[in-house]
C-alpha cells in the first residue's frame, strides 16, 4: 500500500495496518532465528535480540500492543496521531533492519 492510499484510511484502520505489519514483520525476525511464540507481546520485547533493535522501538510497539488489546477485548480503543505516526516509524525500522540482513 503506498503512502497517499494509507493517509486516505481511517485513523484506527492506519493503527490497524501498521500494528498488523509491525507484528509480521517481528514475528518473521524471531523465526529466522529458529524460534517461535504464540505470545504476540513476546515477538516485541525480543527486537534487541532477533534485529538489534533498542527499546525506542520496542516500548513503541509494546505500548500499541497495550493499546490493541484494550480496543480488542474490552471496546476502549483509543489512538492519536501522534500514536500511529510513531507506530509506523516503529514498523518502517523493524522492516529495514530486517530487509538489510543477509540471505540465510
Amino acid at each position: 500500500m503506498k503512502d497517499a492510499e494509507f493517509a486516505g484510511l481511517s485513523l484506527e484502520g492506519r493503527f490497524d495496518l501498521a500494528y498488523n505489519a509491525a507484528h509480521a514483520l517481528c514475528l518473521a525476525a524471531l523465526r529466522r532465528r529458529g524460534y517461535r511464540s504464540t505470545n504476540r507481546y513476546i515477538v516485541f520485547q525480543l527486537l534487541p535480540h532477533t534485529l538489534g533493535l533498542g527499546p525506542e522501538v520496542w516500548r513503541v510497539l509494546a505500548k500499541c500492543h497495550d493499546v490493541r488489546n484494550l480496543g480488542e477485548y474490552e471496546g476502549d480503543f483509543n489512538v492519536d496521531e501522534r500514536l500511529v505516526a510513531d507506530l509506523i516509524a516503529a514498523c518502517r525500522k523493524v522492516a529495514e533492519r530486517l530487509e538489510s540482513l543477509p540471505p540465510l
